[in-house]
């Protein structure tokens, strides 16, 4: 079950006298206290940076998704930067992939040179942007973690600055941590606040609060299966990581993490395997691009968690099906509500599938991951359903798209039922998303062979309302094929042959309507748009419904 209640005004009302009450007096009074003379330990980040990012700060520039800027250049006073640049210059991020390329000596400079533009600016001034929880705790676990390149001049009085801002942004976690979106973002602020804890001096007190606001986070963030609330694979990764960097805070003092935290990482490592294809990279779904196999088992490695992908996970809404080298994944889910994130796709009965370590049918994706060159209305176009492997009808959104970003009717119920033989995997799932608009149930038939050889499905549009008298209804269902894969029309125009490239032949026939390839794009892991293709079958349907058959074959 789904919904489409975004943030109440009064929800939006509060948040915004929240965040104005941090440049009051009383906030300021709040934050004052003894700041550490040093850190009492210095966990380490197990996870491995970007290292073509690495490489441009070395050379004075700070890259993200197409933007750059000069360090030298940089002015956290006026930012004229995209939101994603800000969040990685804010949150530090940018700390793993230097410390990824370089050593202490040389990267301790370039880290100081933009600390000291961030102090200058946003130490002591409590402002919106630098002082969300959410960043203020990423910016705790980059700082400490990556202490050795930030605290290692011999100026006492920039080393000092340093931990009061610190100790200055624990104790404003403290207060608004709670108060922060759910999802990432809590999760993200209590990560933050539990590791000041473990190695400021003095914070041993305020770890018990700190560890019953994790549990409350991780109950409301992280579905029993392991998923996060926002059903981005992309927020998956990233919450896995925070809580991974959380668990060696403990370890650099030596303490045993809390068993609630190892149980949520255990957890949600197996979901995140369950998204991810045969080329151990993940799949694009609520606007996640496709980050590559080996960054996944980095990760994955960093952990220590062993485990196996996750085939169902019901609030979560993916369904994975898995035979011989084919891997399909199936959202079998609404999108998440508009109270929880911007953002969300819809995506509803969508599927991706690969064949080894080589994708055939996926979604364009990246809509929250792509270049920051891109037009602002094609990384929107990405969110439509029109750009998922998926049936359209009178080409509008099973979901509505608001202009302001957010998601609005469509999906509520999706119905899903499994079915596991001798002979194959097999999902029978619908959705609700065209019913008051147009009258008509969506129903998706998916089966997979025990060989992983065929993919038959089945798309069907049942009448929902028998009152309405409605007139024929375009509809089409399409597949976005891989960058990779090269596509052959055969001579009847109803079938088409598809090659990868290990040499692999898939045959691809449909009956119910006409077949067409036409073209696509994809965003590839780095956030570019690649040029590609799609198979799509159109028609209309007639009041009383209609329904369409396709099949994937492998021939070779």
């Amino acid at each position: 079950m789904g919904g489409d209640r975004g943030l109440s005004l009064a929800d939006r009302i509060a948040e915004r006298l929240q965040r104005m009450s941090w440049a009051t007096p009383l906030h300021a009074v709040r934050l004052r206290g003894r700041y550490p003379l040093k850190l009492i330990a210095v966990p380490e980040d197990p996870f491995f940076g970007d290292v073509e990012r690495g490489n441009a700060l070395l050379d004075g520039v700070a890259t993200f998704r197409g933007e750059a800027r000069e360090i030298e250049a940089i002015d956290f006073a006026r930012p004229d930067w995209s939101p994603a640049f800000t969040e990685y210059l804010q949150s530090f991020a940018w700390l793993r992939d230097l410390s990824s390329v370089t050593t202490r000596a040389r990267g301790a400079p370039i880290a100081e040179a933009i600390m000291r533009r961030w102090l200058d600016c946003h130490g002591e001034k409590i402002s919106d942007t630098a002082w969300r929880a959410d960043l203020w705790g990423r910016r705790v676990l980059f700082w400490t973690a990556h202490a050795p390149l930030i605290l290692s001049s011999s100026d006492l009085v920039y080393r000092s600055s340093v931990l009061h801002a610190l100790a200055r942004g624990a104790r404003h976690l403290y207060r608004t941590a709670d108060r922060v979106q759910i999802g990432l973002p809590r999760l993200a602020a209590w990560c933050g606040e539990i590791t000041a804890g473990l190695v400021m001096p003095g914070g041993d007190p305020r770890r018990a609060i700190g560890e019953a606001g994790l549990k409350r986070a991780i109950d409301q963030s992280v579905f029993e299966d392991g998923g996060v609330v926002s059903r981005s694979p992309a927020a998956q990764l990233e919450a896995v990581q925070l809580l991974t960097m959380l668990a060696e805070a403990y370890g650099a003092r030596r303490l045993e993490p809390p068993a609630m935290l190892q149980s949520a990482i255990n957890r949600m490592v197996t979901a995140l395997l369950g998204v991810c294809h045969g080329d151990r990279g993940l799949a694009s779904w609520q606007g996640s691009g496709p980050v590559p196999g080996e960054v996944i088992q980095q990760v994955i490695e960093g952990t220590g968690v062993r485990t196996r992908p996750l085939k169902q996970a019901r609030e979560w809404g993916y369904q994975r099906l898995s035979a011989g080298g084919t891997v399909l994944i199936i959202d079998a889910a609404p999108p998440p509500l508009a109270r929880l994130v911007e953002g969300g796709c819809a995506s509803t009965l969508a599927f991706e599938f690969s064949d080894g370590e080589h994708r055939l049918v996926i979604n364009c994706g990246g809509a929250r991951a792509a270049n920051a060159q891109l037009p602002a209305a094609l990384t929107e176009g990405l969110r439509t359903t029109a750009a998922h492997s998926t049936l359209v009808l009178a080409d509008s959104n099973s979901t509505a798209i608001h202009p302001d970003g957010t998601l609005g009717r469509g999906v509520v119920e999706v119905e899903l039922a499994r079915h596991e033989t001798e002979n194959g995997s097999r999902i029978e799932a619908s959705h609700d998303g065209y019913c008051r608009r147009f009258g008509f149930r969506h129903r998706r038939v998916v089966a997979v062979s025990h060989d992983g050889r065929d993919i038959r499905g089945e798309d069907m549009l049942l009448p929902a309302d028998k009152r309405r008298k409605k007139a024929p209804t375009p509809f089409a269902v399409r597949f976005h094929l891989h960058p990779s894969v090269e596509i052959a029309p055969t001579a009847d125009g109803m079938a088409a042959i598809l090659r990868t490239p290990a040499g692999h032949l898939w045959q691809f026939r449909c009956k119910g309507g006409a077949l067409a390839i036409e073209d696509s794009i994809w965003i590839d892991g780095d956030g570019k748009p690649l040029a590609s293709e799609q198979l799509v079958i159109s028609g209309e349907t007639p009041p009383g419904g209609t329904n369409l058959s396709w099949l994937f074959h492998r021939a070779k």
